[in-house]
């Protein structure tokens, strides 16, 4: 997870924890949508990673400005999947980051997480959620 974090951190040009706590969104998320499979043995094969996700789920929700309320708004309007990951990138705005910081955040976890569980298991996860497969 240390690996992980200072790779977001300087991709990002964010402190670690605002690194950490970013990983610990990505990874709830995906944990919400494959509770089983590639994603749960990325998760185990994380040192850290569960911890990241407990300190993202109990971190007090921070005021995303206007793009994070208009994202997490949308979330609940729109079902499955998309809604989710359009809460997502309210929680990421939510810590700070840009949309271009979360693109970057995105194509560097995938990187990272390519390398632990393989490229067919990470090209499953990537499908079987909308819009995200652009960031392999």
């Amino acid at each position: 997870m240390e690996e992980l974090v200072a790779r977001i951190s300087a991709a990002l040009g964010v402190e670690p924890d605002t690194a950490r706590l970013a990983v610990g969104h990505v990874l709830g998320f995906f944990r919400k949508e494959f509770p089983d499979g590639p994603i749960a043995e990325l998760i185990g094969k994380l040192p850290g990673a569960e911890e990241a996700i407990a300190a993202a789920e109990a971190a007090p929700a921070a005021d995303g400005g206007l793009l994070g309320g208009l994202l997490g708004g949308l979330g609940g309007l729109v079902g499955g999947s998309k809604g989710d990951l359009m809460a997502l990138a309210a929680k990421l705005s939510g810590v700070g980051l840009s949309m271009d910081q979360s693109q970057t955040l995105a194509k560097e976890f995938f990187a990272h997480a390519e390398g632990i569980v393989g490229q067919e298991k990470l090209k499953k996860i990537a499908d079987s959620v909308p819009g995200l497969s652009q960031f392999l």
